[in-house]
């Protein structure tokens, strides 16, 4: 049986805590991250906070072995003097959205090669997807995945407004965002590009940006212009 102790009451330590109490040969305490008198011991403990806090948090945890779940913060983020990790699990959570944690990719690290086995069973009882990545190339793979999350979720929020703004129902492009999402499994996203920017279809252009507003016009332009220089 491993035991591990979850710190944080946010989407990802909420996630975690939930799927680790499913798992049949895990032990799992989870306490909020403000009550740090009294830190229960366990075999690997998950500093789970805003990614500002994992240096104060850490600093204050004298188990054996810590791992932070920060995308972008390097593993040396952590101030315990003990063993040092990282558990980090490439997907959005909310915590009113379930999650299905076997097409979660686990992005793992860790200073001893027994402390990345032990984080790699861990993984295991929840997923397949496993990778060992160092915090160089993390902070690089945080970074794509803003552009095709969160950049790509905001562009959804400009669709829906300009949907909103002429009475058309947002769900008329859920077949082709879905469609957009699935080509990209057997084709390389600058050859499944399609549009009137790759196009140079100039005509087109003109009459988009003639109906938007001064911001979103903005970001029309950059967006046609990094796709016609092929960035």
């Amino acid at each position: 049986m491993i035991s591990i102790l979850i710190l944080g009451t946010g989407n990802v330590a909420s996630h975690l805590n939930k799927a680790f109490l499913k798992t049949e040969n895990v032990d799992v305490i989870n306490i909020n991250s403000r009550d740090l008198k009294v830190v229960p011991k366990a075999d690997v403990t998950f500093v789970a906070v805003s990614d500002d806090a994992i240096e104060e948090v850490s600093s204050k945890i004298t188990n054996s072995f810590v791992v932070h779940t920060s995308g972008s913060f390097p593993l040396k983020s952590l101030k315990n003097k003990t063993n040092k990790g990282v558990f980090y699990m490439l997907q959005t959570f909310s915590k009113e959205k379930k999650v299905n944690f076997s097409e979660v990719p686990f992005c793992l690290e860790a200073e001893r090669i027994s402390d990345y086995m032990l984080l790699e069973t861990l993984a295991k009882s929840l997923g397949s997807k496993i990778y060992n990545i160092n915090s160089k190339q993390r902070i690089s793979l945080h970074i794509a995945a803003v552009f095709v999350n969160n950049f790509t979720n905001h562009i959804y929020k400009i669709g829906n407004d300009i949907c909103k703004k002429n009475n058309i129902p947002f769900e008329i492009l859920h077949p082709l965002i879905k469609e957009t999402a699935i080509k990209i499994e057997s084709l390389p996203p600058g050859i499944a590009q399609t549009g009137p920017a790759v196009r140079k279809d100039l005509k087109t252009i003109k009459k988009h940006l003639e109906l938007l507003d001064k911001e979103n016009k903005k970001i029309y332009k950059i967006l046609t212009k990094s796709i016609q220089n092929g960035n």
